[in-house]
């Protein structure tokens, strides 16, 4: 038998410029006639194509590395030979920074593995320059004319059934384009409907939310010395209002829509506060919170209340998961430029492969059960995507199952300084008299602020639509109008809009009070001429805060 052919002097010889690329157009081989026709040599191995031939800079029409890109990547993405329409690439020339004019006639074809997946390209050219300077400046001397017709012939055969394999493939392109846009306008109404559903969801949910926490308020108010109902329904609705916001923001999180207004904050603020709102819950059954703080400021760049929410969801999972009588550490330390923030408890802890599985959605530390805490699994999910979105890390450990469990979050630190945040005071006073109109269409809970404010020393007026709403402010002079968003017959946003248009329309203070709050109801809100935006369930300290700010604040 024959010895077997040297395909490596094989494609060495190859009078065709041979270049092999790798899919992310990495050169891991060249011919002679490559290195010849482009004046380089084998260094340019192991390098980016790109790198090596640039576009020519002082050629500011040049395109040849966006035509070759988009070529190499047709290739890796169909798997197909893509033929290139003539291209002009100029390539570097013998002194540093020239570049030698050149056209080329290009075709990119894959090497496809046994799974038909392309492991190389084959970029294979020929150098037409001499042809174009022919067709250009005409036919100086009869011999390079000779030569040149016959080469010409040859190539425009080659064009011509380029041509037509190139309006083959714009066809197929052009059908393939049409059927990705009507799957891109599909898709887009499927989010347009989804985040519908979000909206309406929220708002759904906290509007009954809303008017059973306000309710729960104003039992308080009529039970001074308190009810152990009372301390069960506040820790209940609670955790429906955090079950509620896990699952908006856990659909959030998984269609990469949540938002962030961010701001210098000082994360000792953010852990002193989160830690405060849910200490009574831990006090419940006799659980243990230690909060350790740096005496110094440790300033991130980011959302305070989404940052407040990550610690809250850390908390609520080691309360979920630690026995009665337990306890749960938080610690915040500062090092190297970081902030890290670790939440340890001694709860039931994990197998410790499983911590990456924690943060997954709907992801459950315990297996389903009747004595497996209540909760959706979204909870730790949220907490990672907010972490990401700070530019963050966020992980979990534990040595076992029983042995606890190690929560820490960690976040760049910036030089900024946090603005200073006042300090709540045990004592409210209002400092007036205010006229306030609520513009709610959910009956129970206007009914419920109507009695809260009053207990509070206001004069309210309650309507149930946006026209009355209209007709109320035309009548009287209000303070404060506190509307919902989502009325029976205009919503919100129209009944600010006409407020404001009226030639007295800047007096009254007006504050959205909406189960709808993504960051573009917030936007709407402010276009349309809201001094502030509250969300449902509405605390009666957060509506009072609102209340005695001084306005323009």
């Amino acid at each position: 038998m024959p010895d077997a052919p040297d395909f490596r002097r094989l494609f060495d010889s190859n009078l065709s410029p041979l270049l092999v690329l790798t899919p992310d157009f990495v050169i891991v081989e060249v011919n002679r006639a490559y290195l010849a026709a482009t004046r380089t040599g084998r260094d340019i191995v192991g390098r980016p194509v790109f790198e090596v031939f640039p576009d020519n800079p002082e050629d500011p029409s040049a395109d040849g590395v966006a035509n070759l890109r988009r070529s190499l990547e047709t290739v890796v993405s169909s798997g197909r030979t893509d033929t290139m329409a003539l291209q002009r690439y100029d390539i570097p020339g013998d002194e540093e920074g020239t570049f030698a004019e050149r056209y080329w006639s290009p075709v990119n074809a894959p090497v496809l593995d046994d799974e038909g997946r392309v492991t190389h390209i084959i970029h294979r050219v020929e150098d037409v320059t001499e042809f174009v300077h022919l067709r250009r400046v005409g036919r100086e001397q009869q011999r390079a004319v000779a030569d040149a017709q016959m080469r010409a012939e040859g190539m425009e055969i080659d064009l011509f059934v380029r041509a037509r394999e190139i309006r083959e493939v714009n066809e197929q392109l052009s059908r393939v384009n049409a059927e990705l846009d009507a799957a891109g306008r599909r898709l887009r109404e499927e989010q347009r409907a989804k985040d519908r559903f979000i909206a309406t969801l929220s708002h759904e949910l906290r509007n009954p939310l809303a008017a059973a926490t306000a309710a729960t308020e104003l039992l308080a108010l009529d039970m001074p010395e308190g009810h152990p109902a009372l301390a069960v329904l506040e820790r209940q609705l609670g955790t429906l209002a955090r079950m509620s916001n896990d699952l908006l923001d856990g659909t959030r999180a998984v269609t990469g829509r949540l938002e962030l207004v961010r701001e210098p904050v000082d994360l000792r603020s953010v852990v002193d506060g989160a830690c405060a709102d849910i200490r009574g819950l831990f006090a419940h059954e006799h659980r243990t919170l230690d909060v350790r703080l740096p005496a110094a400021p440790l300033v991130v760049d980011g959302d305070r209340l989404r940052l407040a929410q990550v610690l809250t969801n850390l908390l609520s999972n080691a309360l979920k998961y630690t026995r009665p009588g337990g306890r749960t550490e938080v610690e915040l330390e500062a090092g190297g430029g970081q902030a890290q923030l670790a939440v340890r408890d001694d709860g039931i802890g994990f197998e410790p492969g499983q911590a990456e599985e924690l943060f997954g959605v709907f992801m459950r530390a315990a297996p389903a059960g009747p004595d497996t805490p209540e909760g959706l699994g979204l909870g730790l999910a949220v907490a990672r995507t907010i972490t990401e979105l700070h530019h963050g890390r966020i992980g979990a450990r534990s040595d076992g199952p029983g042995r606890g469990a190690t929560f820490t979050v960690v976040l760049p630190t910036t030089d900024s300084t946090a603005p200073q945040r006042p300090r709540p005071t045990a004592a409210r006073s209002v400092p007036r008299r205010l006229a306030v109109l609520i513009v709610e269409d959910n009956e129970d809970l206007a009914a419920t602020y109507h009695t809260l404010l009053e207990r509070q020393g206001h004069q309210v007026s309650t309507v149930h639509t946006g026209t009355a709403a209209l007709t109320a402010t035309e009548a009287q002079a209000f303070d404060v109008v506190l509307c919902d968003l989502g009325l029976p017959d205009i919503d919100g946003y129209t009944v600010a809009r006409r407020v404001r248009a009226r030639p007295d329309g800047e007096r009254p203070r007006l504050i959205a009070v909406s189960g709808f709050s993504q960051g573009t109801d917030r936007a709407l809100s402010r276009a349309a001429g809201f001094d502030a935006h509250l969300t449902k369930p509405l605390p009666l300290t957060e509506l009072m805060d609102v209340l005695e700010r001084p306005e323009g604040d």
